[in-house]
Order: structure tokens, then sequence, then C-alpha cells
């Protein structure tokens, strides 16, 4: 019978912490806009699932979704000014 003793040194040599890396952190802070842009329209939608959507429940889901757009916008933007190589 094999003993699995040494693989199992290898699979927990680096124990995992259960906290998110500074690059995961930094990620996150890129990505925060867009986050809460998509947090406002879920918010919007939801707030219409029990009845029909009125003048100004339909403003601002489209102020909603403008604002997911524009953040999707500077974020792609912000992505491709960082790769001059992709230019």
């Amino acid at each position: 019978m094999k003993s699995i003793a040494a693989l199992q040194a290898v699979v927990t040599a680096t124990p995992f912490d259960g906290e998110p890396s500074a690059a995961e952190l930094d990620a996150i802070e890129q990505e925060m806009p867009l986050i809460l842009a998509e947090v406002d329209l879920l918010d919007a939608q939801i707030a219409t699932l029990d009845h029909t959507p009125t003048v100004l429940d339909s403003r601002r889901i489209r102020r909603a979704r403008r604002r997911v757009l524009a953040a999707r916008t500077a974020l792609t933007n912000k992505a491709a000014t960082g790769c001059p190589e992709v230019a």
C-alpha cells in the first residue's frame, strides 16, 4: 500500500489564510465604480418587480443602465491604456 504522507505535505505546504491578496484588492478597487453601478441597476429593477413600472421607474432604470455602460467603458479604456502592446 502506498503512503500519501509526502503528497499531503506538498498540498498543504502553503496554507490558505482566506484573505485576498494585494493584487486582488487592487483589482476590486479598480472595478468598484462598475460594481456600484450594477448594484444601482439591480435595485432599480427590483423596485419594479411587484408593480408595472411608472415613467419615473423607467427613467431610473434607464439612468442606471447608462451608468453601468459608462462605468464599463471607463474600465475598459483604463485597461486598454495600461496595455500599450494591445494598441
